[in-house]
């Protein structure tokens, strides 16, 4: 297995207070886990508080054989938690409490040297609700080496999100993945012209500059948009359990598709195939090397 790539996932890490009990959750710790179950070493960088519920998100990283050396215990500051609620379909939907850990994300130098010798960053919007953490973010971006991925994967939760956020994450991406839902809210937002979603896809490649973009639909199959082609793929019919933690796969698969070389019909089959497991199972880190 190739460890060589470093892949960051920034922002939040929680617990997931699910109907059946609390599971370790937030799209950076699930992208890392998935990045390490791809071969690579993925590290989340968030924070937790002193308290009983971050100790207990410390030792799971550690079971689950996910670097710990990038998460922040802050003395003052409470563990994140969020309460899941989970239609029949299998779809989640979120209750994020505020002022938590990982809104006060600092700069410092180990930080920057994660930053800097990094081969993909991955992030989202709902952890720069923050500006403390945000401008953290917008700093360590200037660490970054040139052939870096910076994957934006929007992931809209509730009102954490603006326009003008939005706007900044793409000047900074060179990989944008979202969903169909995310899709409409972007149309309005930045006024795309495009009548399909394939148009106003490409309009936001070409607007951004970016390298790819992929759209997720859930059941309805995905797309994924570069400059030189286009894949779409359906979804495997599978006994759907939950979807937590399933787009996250996608990205992680994503990326060690893109870093490792692969065309982008392997590493689209790929990430499809994974993310259909994860929906197989409950929580967003299911062991899947097997």
């Amino acid at each position: 297995m190739n460890k060589q790539f470093l892949v960051l996932g920034f922002g939040e890490i929680l617990w997931d207070i699910l109907p059946n009990g609390k599971q370790l959750g937030g799209a950076p710790a699930n992208f890392a886990f998935h990045c390490n179950q791809q071969g690579m070493n993925g590290i989340p960088v968030s924070a937790v508080g002193k308290d009983e519920l971050g100790d207990e998100i410390l030792k799971l990283l550690k079971a689950k054989n996910i670097d710990r050396k990038a998460i922040r215990v802050l003395e003052d500051k409470a563990t994140s938690t969020v309460d899941v609620v989970v239609d029949k379909a299998g779809k989640p939907t979120y209750q994020i409490h505020e002022n938590v850990a990982w809104d006060y994300l600092q700069p410092n130098s180990d930080l920057e040297t994660f930053f800097s010798t990094a081969d993909a960053i991955c992030f989202g919007t709902l952890a720069q609700r923050s500006d403390i953490t945000q401008q953290t973010l917008f700093q360590l971006f200037a660490k970054v080496k040139q052939e870096a991925l910076v994957v934006f994967d929007i992931n809209l939760r509730q009102q954490y999100y603006s326009l003008e956020t939005i706007e900044k994450s793409l000047q900074f991406a060179n990989v944008f993945k979202l969903n169909d839902e995310e899709l409409i809210v972007l149309k309005d937002l930045l006024v795309l012209k495009g009548d399909t979603e394939e148009a106003q896809l490409k309009e936001l490649l070409d607007t951004f500059n970016l390298k790819y973009i992929a759209l997720t639909k859930g059941a309805e199959g995905s797309l994924i948009m570069s400059s030189s082609e286009t894949t779409t793929l359906a979804t495997p019919k599978v006994k759907v359990v939950d979807t937590v933690g399933a787009g996250d796969s996608f990205t992680a698969t994503m990326v060690a598709g893109i870093l490792k070389g692969e065309a982008q019909k392997v590493f689209h089959e790929k990430a499809v195939k994974i993310s259909a497991m994860v929906c197989e199972h409950h929580g967003a880190m299911p062991d899947l090397r097997n």
